[in-house]
């Protein structure tokens, strides 16, 4: 799969990945279902989840590193400047779609792993956030999270297996 077709899938994921609503118990029930996920897996990945800026659930497995919660927070302010998966941030980027040339990047990650929480008629509402595999995988991890707990056939959402 090629950028562009990158793009198109990732719109779409944003477009069908939208919650009627959002909070606490919401925000628990999904990071306790990405964390089983990780551990079924053993995958070595912090799961951080938040409500505008208010965190709600926080969780990093075995063999995470102090430089993954600073990737969260990159990441995490990257989708709060654009409303979008940091993913296709970084993707319209390497296609030169975007420029962020003004943005420190002490301070933002356009890298996949984070992902908007999107309520239906309003818009992003916080964000969903994973850090410490390759950056595709992040992207595809959160989506496939978010489809299960919504009940939305993941199939149709997937990105292609092979890296933009």
């Amino acid at each position: 799969m090629n950028i562009e077709e990158d793009l198109q899938r990732i719109a779409l994921q944003e477009d069908r990945l939208q919650f009627d609503h959002f909070d606490a118990k919401t925000a628990w029930d999904l990071g306790n279902r990405l964390r089983e996920v990780a551990e079924a897996r053993q995958l070595s990945i912090v799961i951080d989840i938040q409500l505008h800026t208010l965190p709600l659930f926080y969780f990093a497995l075995q063999g995470t590193t102090p430089d993954n919660p600073e990737w969260v927070r990159r990441k995490r302010n990257i989708v709060r400047r654009f409303f979008r998966s940091s993913y296709a941030i970084g993707l319209m980027v390497k296609s030169q779609k975007i420029g962020l040339e003004a943005l420190d990047p002490r301070d933002y990650a356009h890298h996949g792993g984070c992902f908007p929480i999107l309520l239906k008629g309003t818009g992003c509402v916080g964000t969903i956030t994973v850090s410490g595999l390759p950056q595709r995988e992040d992207h595809c991890l959160v989506v496939e999270a978010l489809a299960a707990f919504l009940g939305k056939d993941v199939s149709d959402l997937s990105l292609s297996s092979g890296p933009s």
